[in-house]
């Protein structure tokens, strides 16, 4: 990744900085920010990794940890599959999972997030969201399922890997991961539809539509039913935004 932009906010006490493998016009971003004075957090358990697409696991591995990285698993099949994978943690605690693939468009490909209810969550990001169920796995020898949601299949875009672990329906979420961000051309119309969806599957509207004070960029903000945030921003304006 490399870093795309940075912005310091002093008022507020806090500095961002955006990674990604591309544009952020047309790539995942990854956005880091510092709270001034605030040196640790808890992640909790149920944020579970980000995921980095490589053509060659065992590379990134020993790079990794040429450069004093932590590896949590080395490189090898993942269980009961063929997929090479391997698990590395950053400086502040942060679960990577690394997989090989020979194809890929955007590296950063996955945000993993344990759910306790797979079929109400699945269906509240299709019904809020317009995301699609990708693909959907069942272990029961390993007494897990996990759901992958996006745009588009799994190979061509980032997605969001809900996992339910059986029989686990509550995890803390600590005060470290944030949230998803996501664009849409109507801030206030997606904003109706989330409330409705809300209304019927549970969840928690944290933010209405409407600019950000400085900014003037649109957005709407709001909690699923486990209690994972995603903010939905203004397409238009936050294109401008990067232009500023």
């Amino acid at each position: 990744m490399k870093l795309l932009r940075k912005r310091d906010i002093p008022e507020e006490k806090y500095s961002n900085a955006f990674l990604g493998s591309g544009p952020a016009e047309s790539h995942f971003v990854m956005e880091l920010t510092y709270n001034y004075g605030v040196t640790s957090y808890d992640i909790g358990t149920g944020f579970g990794h980000f995921a980095i697409a490589t053509p060659d696991v065992y590379k990134m591995v020993e790079d990794i940890r040429a450069k004093g990285g932590n590896i949590t698993r080395e490189p090898g099949p993942v269980k009961g599959g063929s997929t090479i994978i391997a698990f590395v943690k950053d400086p502040d605690g942060y679960v990577f999972e690394l997989i090989q693939r020979d194809s890929i468009l955007d590296p950063l490909c996955q945000v993993m997030l344990r759910v306790g209810n797979l079929d109400r969550a699945v269906k509240f990001y299709e019904k809020a969201l317009g995301m699609k169920l990708v693909k959907k796995v069942d272990r029961p020898e390993y007494k897990y399922s996990i759901a992958m949601m996006g745009y588009a299949e799994e190979h061509e875009t980032t997605v969001l890997e809900l996992t339910y672990n059986y029989g686990v329906t509550e995890y803390t979420k600590g005060n470290a991961y944030a949230q998803v961000a996501i664009s849409t051309d109507d801030v206030y119309k997606s904003g109706e539809v989330v409330e409705h969806v809300i209304q019927e599957l549970g969840g928690q509207v944290t933010r209405k539509p409407g600019p950000i004070p400085g900014l003037n960029t649109k957005i709407t903000s709001f909690l699923d039913p486990d209690g994972w945030k995603t903010v939905l921003v203004d397409n238009e304006d936050f294109l401008k935004e990067l232009g500023n």
